[in-house]
């Protein structure tokens, strides 16, 4: 159904209510930009995931613009790598996460990665049950499984090189049980932890979650603003240093909280009309307003190859940004096209197929990196 109301990033701001953590969250923002400005360090904000358009205020039915969060967190893992940048990663609640993502629920599910070794060497789940894990006394199966508590988050410590893995280390047991890594998944296992361990050390990942588009369009102007304003010891501002990687999958339309249901929808009443209106467009407002000059990347989805590069073009024009990543739903894993204002450039991988292939985000990173690079060097920066 067309839209009835066309909102302004204006309007829009000023009818839909902030997070509850709003202002918490953006002075932790604020503490995180500053701090690696100082220590020298690019920041880029990274979006990433789908985004919730809720029926009800006390939310029970949803529609949903899915997006797993792949290339967004893939690509937060290639700038952090590149030890230039500092990432605020704006993901969807659940979604992928860097490093993370490689031991997801489909992808590597941790516990089948790991085994249960018994004191005489035998591994459980292998050949017959031992008696302690047949069925108890009370008729269940096995024991109630204790709460996984998060602890309380501590300061980032400083890096101390982990020492090698040895085999005679003496292992974390439990009444004779020991827990190990099967052998193919230790290294790989080990590494990905390691960088993620001096990542969290050195401080220069910052994640926050969202889950419907009001939030994250709360959460962007906020995080843009922030990022647009700060200013190192000496007085210089962020401005082109910074990048905004704009991946998340942004609902189009939404219904404004003045026209929501209090309570969930009856369904006794039959059929469900419902009318929406269109999500504001505050790219050209971050361009402009909130993002001081940063350097804005922004993504067109299509599935006719025809339309693909006119609508980035269009967007480009529209908006007045740096560039637009164009990709196709069946090609986007191994193809795409960056628009920019002087021509088009295509980045593909040519081995694609393969089981242990090469992600094109890290192409995608590095061509943006000499991209931004230039960009700055254009702002004296």
């Amino acid at each position: 159904m067309p839209s009835s109301t066309q909102f302004s990033a204006e309007d829009f701001f000023a009818q839909q209510p902030p997070p509850k953590d709003l202002d918490k969250r953006l002075e932790a923002v604020q503490r995180f930009v500053e701090r690696n400005v100082n220590e020298g360090r690019r920041v880029v904000l990274i979006t990433s995931g789908g985004t919730t358009v809720p029926l009800e205020h006390n939310v029970v039915r949803f529609l949903d613009n899915f997006s797993a969060g792949t290339r967004g967190a893939a690509s937060a893992e290639h700038l952090l790598r590149s030890g230039r940048y500092a990432v605020i990663f704006l993901h969807r609640q659940h979604s992928l996460q860097p490093f993370s993502r490689h031991y997801s629920h489909s992808t590597n599910p941790f516990l089948d990665l790991l085994d249960v070794v018994e004191a005489d060497g035998g591994v459980m789940g292998k050949g017959k049950a031992p008696a302690e894990h047949l069925p108890l006394p009370d008729g269940h199966l096995f024991p109630p499984i204790p709460s996984m508590q998060s602890p309380p988050s501590s300061p980032p410590l400083a890096y101390t090189p982990l020492p090698p893995l040895h085999a005679e280390e003496p292992p974390n047991t439990d009444h004779g049980l020991t827990i190990q890594i099967r052998p193919p998944h230790l290294a790989p296992m080990l590494s990905l932890l390691r960088s993620y361990k001096f990542v969290k050390s050195l401080g220069i990942l910052h994640s926050i979650p969202y889950t419907t588009v009001s939030e994250y369009l709360w959460y962007l102007r906020g995080i843009s603003r922030v990022m647009g304003q700060t200013k190192d010891r000496e007085g210089q501002a962020l401005g082109r240093r910074g990048m905004y990687y704009l991946a998340a999958a942004v609902s189009d339309f939404f219904i404004p909280y003045t026209k929501m249901s209090e309570h969930k929808i009856q369904s006794g009443k039959g059929s469900l009309v419902i009318e929406m209106d269109q999500v504001p467009k505050v790219l050209k407002t971050m361009v402009d307003e909130w993002s001081n000059e940063g350097f804005i990347v922004s993504f067109k989805l299509e599935t006719d190859p025809s339309i693909l590069i006119p609508k980035a073009r269009t967007a480009l024009e529209r908006y007045g940004h740096q560039v637009v990543i164009g990709n196709l739903l069946d090609t986007r894993k191994h193809e795409v096209v960056f628009v920019q204002k002087d021509g088009e450039e295509w980045l593909r991988l040519p081995h694609h197929d393969g089981p242990d292939g090469k992600e094109i985000e890290e192409d995608i990173i590095a061509r943006l990196m000499e991209l931004h690079e230039a960009w700055t060097s254009k702002g004296g920066v």
